[in-house]
């Protein structure tokens, strides 16, 4: 089976899967506070559609499945997609993407289930910082789910940080030491056009290389891997062998020309680019009868037709309709 190659020689192997679009924060660099519309039951993929799909993505080269949301632990009986998902034939990888909310009940069974990468959003080591930035009492119960992470071999938990200036740009060596202190790798990811209410500005970025030179204040790091890899974060490891710490620059230093990723949302519109203003509907053929091979098809030819680049730094860049928890981040 050929790979699902775009025009610029990139191949996609990494897929994500938005599994409902509801969230139980309101993360400002994601949505608004109220007014959002959800879906509608019938609008979502069912874990058979899904699993469909998953399999047919793994038929055409894809070897890296990750579940994001909205909040993807809000999706009823998820540990039993994931025991559906976890031993498809083809799939190496297969992670989460979480606010961490619900882990503390969850944890167990998502391992149980086959789970082994998780993802855990984390902004903050202020308990009132994480209230301002995901509008919701947060803190205790996030902290909560990752000391339950402990007590199994879910290796290697990220906690994935957006830090934007004036707000938390004074916590990433809290963050870095937080990270070391219980063997995570810490990733800073840049704050992206993305937020629901357009407040987002240039001026709010605290770009990857202000990082670097605050972590460097510190400590000495030495590059792990680098985005020609089809990695999108850039990984160093500390000096003196204790964990890792990545960086997703896609502002300031935008990883397009080696993206390996493809999405697809909650509502079956398959993406290649998350910043796409447009995705292939897979559901509504799907539900029609349409066979693998026909759905292959569009497959390939959304993915051959892949945008060069988001132009999140050209004025001709245009913001997706969808916001990110709409996406799937």
């Amino acid at each position: 089976m050929k790979p699902l190659i775009d025009t610029y020689g990139r191949i996609a192997n990494n897929l994500r899967i938005s599994i409902t679009d509801r969230c139980n924060f309101r993360c400002r660099y994601c949505m608004p506070e109220e007014g959002m519309q959800w879906l509608r039951r019938s609008q979502i993929l069912t874990f058979e559609e899904i699993v469909r799909l998953s399999r047919l993505f793994i038929g055409l080269g894809v070897e890296k499945i990750r579940l994001t949301g909205g909040e993807p632990t809000l999706r009823k009986d998820l540990p039993q997609l994931v025991s559906m998902l976890a031993p498809l034939p083809g799939l190496r990888d297969l992670g989460l993407t979480t606010n961490g909310y619900f882990l503390k009940e969850l944890a167990g069974d998502l391992y149980r289930a086959g789970l082994r990468r998780i993802n855990v959003s984390l902004d903050s080591l202020t308990p009132q910082r994480v209230q301002d930035m995901a509008r919701r009492e947060a803190y205790d119960k996030v902290m909560a789910g990752l000391d339950e992470l402990a007590s199994y071999p879910i290796r290697p938990v990220k906690i994935n940080t957006v830090i934007m200036k004036g707000f938390n740009d004074d916590e990433v060596l809290p963050l870095v030491e937080f990270a070391r202190e219980r063997g995570y790798q810490v990733r800073f990811i840049e704050f992206m056009p993305l937020d629901a209410e357009g407040l987002w500005s240039r001026a709010q970025v605290l770009t990857t290389a202000e990082i670097l030179e605050v972590v460097r204040s510190r400590y000495e790091l030495y590059p792990k891997e680098t985005r020609a890899d089809g990695v999108p974060a850039d990984t160093y490891r500390f000096h003196d062998g204790r964990g890792e710490i990545g960086f997703i620059s896609s502002v300031s230093e935008p990883f397009c020309y080696a993206c390996n990723r493809v999405r697809m949302t909650a509502d079956g519109h398959f993406l290649t680019c998350l910043f796409s203003l447009k995705g292939i509907d897979l559901k509504t053929p799907m539900r029609n009868g349409a066979t693998d091979a026909e759905l292959a098809k569009m497959i390939r030819a959304a993915v051959w037709q892949k945008e060069e680049g988001h132009e999140i730094n050209r004025a001709t860049f245009v913001r997706p309709e969808r916001n990110m928890s709409q996406i799937g981040g």
